[in-house]
């Protein structure tokens, strides 16, 4: 019977006996990554990294609680408790170590977007916008991906090693220079909300995964894409900033197909879309329907006085009203 090491106690004996490759080693431990059956049994967030989870959860926190400041969240009880337990299913199948929150912001622009230490936050456009649950889920996937990974904290960690006279603010207690305004108005640190190629590429394969054990459709992942591409070429500007500043949407197209065929075991049957889903798409198209129907708010006019300067038209005098009410009339020249 072969006896199997621990990696670590491999890696060892390779450099002090001569067994094995160092090159095959890694390349095993990488390939993990590739695996479903993997999941939660493989660290997908180890690299250098400054911050201790229980620092990350900390920062992730005070983030979080910035946004929720800024932003306009839909507290709803039905939707904001379906894209909480939506949120919590995908974390149960996927590589998290830090529990997960999922709140909806009221913005019409398409997005979601994840925080260090498990904190998300989907727009209701995104969720006007994906056809079924199984998209709604694999944009969801995605940026669980990014936590799971700890793509925020380890792509800081790589900006003070690049710089370290620079030092995220953090440490400081500020955030000067570190801003990006979203359609929401958030001001949030940049360096954990817009990611590296790589890191965005490793969300995508991990997210891919999430999705697939969850038992969802894993070809809704390359649907997502594909809606999402054709929306901005429609409508430039629909798409959120951070959604488009990943990389070219035709390669994460073909990747994710590839990683599909290569990655991932067809199963009999897979979640594509529930009722509760287009309850909830329903309901946010009614909700933003009653709010074109609003009449616009109307602020107060003022109208300059004969003596110059200005008034509420409601406390003019009543005996100027009839005269104040001609407006100028335009001609049009011979």
């Amino acid at each position: 019977m072969k006896r199997r090491f621990h990696p670590i106690l491999r890696l060892v004996m390779a450099v002090v006996f001569g067994t094995g490759s160092l090159t095959q080693l890694f390349a095993e431990s990488k390939d993990k990554k590739k695996d479903p059956e993997q999941i939660g049994n493989r660290d997908v967030g180890s690299g250098v990294n400054f911050y201790s989870l229980e620092k990350e959860i900390a920062l992730g926190k005070q983030l979080a609680q910035e946004v929720e400041r800024s932003a306009k969240l839909v507290d709803d009880p039905f939707p904001a408790e379906y894209i909480n337990r939506l949120a919590q299913s995908l974390a149960r199948n996927s590589d998290l170590k830090v529990p997960v929150t999922a709140k909806l912001i009221d913005s019409v622009e398409v997005n979601a977007f994840a925080l260090p230490g498990g904190f998300l936050f989907v727009n209701t456009g995104l969720v006007l916008k994906a056809e079924t649950e199984a998209e709604l889920a694999s944009a969801m996937a995605h940026e669980i991906a990014h936590v799971a990974a700890r793509h925020g904290t380890r792509q800081a960690s790589r900006g003070q090693i690049v710089n370290w006279a620079s030092l995220p603010l953090i440490f400081l207690g500020g955030w000067p220079g570190y801003a990006v305004r979203q359609g929401v108005s958030l001001a949030l640190p940049l360096t954990f909300l817009k990611f590296s190629r790589g890191f965005e590429q490793e969300a995508d394969l991990l997210g891919l995964q999430y999705l697939y054990k969850a038992g969802y459709d894993p070809t809704a992942f390359v649907d997502f894409f594909e809606r999402m591409e054709a929306l901005e070429k429609k409508k430039p500007g629909t798409v959120s900033e951070l959604f488009r500043s990943h990389p070219n949407m035709s390669s994460r197209i073909r990747n994710t197909q590839k990683n599909v065929q290569e990655l991932l075991q067809q199963q009999p049957q897979y979640v594509v879309t529930t009722s509760e889903y287009r309850e909830l798409n329903q309901y946010m198209e009614r909700r933003l329907n009653r709010r074109k129907a609003e009449p616009a708010k109307t602020r107060p006019t003022l109208r300059r006085p004969p003596k110059g300067g200005t008034e509420p038209i409601e406390d003019r005098d009543a005996t100027n009203a009839e005269s104040d009410d001609e407006r100028p009339t335009l001609k049009r020249r011979p």
